[in-house]
């Protein structure tokens, strides 16, 4: 579990991932890519919206992030833009993934896709879901905070 800052290197973000689940802890994986997908990658064209990994057999796989090819990668090849892309983790991390997931019922979400060191990565968020009055609990909690900032703007005038 590794804590990263990425603003300058950010791809793409999943904002509906802590809106759906309680993130209780994150990890950084790798990222396994063809040629036109770290070309589109460059350009931003990916979609986390509805990521999410899983494992299986010991390995950490990437399932419905969806990677836009390029109009001017090549036409040999045929690319496919939601295939299964496999996560780079260690051993120890798999382990504790396997566990937390058959034992606890946890999902593991793409939260965001960034580049570090001339790689890409994939944050990935160990949570449960929420259920709707969970949501409408965020939601007030949410606006109380908006209401009170705004009150606190007008009273500093």
């Amino acid at each position: 579990m590794t804590k990263t800052k990425h603003p300058q290197g950010l791809i793409a973000d999943n904002p509906r991932a802590k809106h759906d689940f309680f993130i209780t802890e994150e990890y950084e994986a790798g990222l396994a890519l063809k040629g036109w997908e770290v070309k589109s990658l460059r350009q931003k064209r990916i979609s986390l919206k509805e990521g999410y990994a899983y494992v299986k057999d010991g390995e950490a796989w990437l399932i419905g992030a969806h990677i836009s090819p390029l109009v001017s990668c090549g036409h040999h090849n045929m690319a496919e833009a939601k295939r299964t892309r496999k996560l780079l983790l260690n051993k120890h991390e798999i382990d504790k993934l396997i566990h937390a997931r058959q034992r606890l019922g946890y999902t593991l979400v793409a939260l965001t896709a960034y580049w570090k060191n001339n790689r890409v990565k994939i944050k990935l968020g160990l949570g449960k879901g929420k259920k709707a009055r969970d949501k409408r609990a965020d939601e007030k909690k949410r606006n109380w905070l908006r209401e009170k900032q705004r009150i606190l703007k007008r009273g500093s005038r």
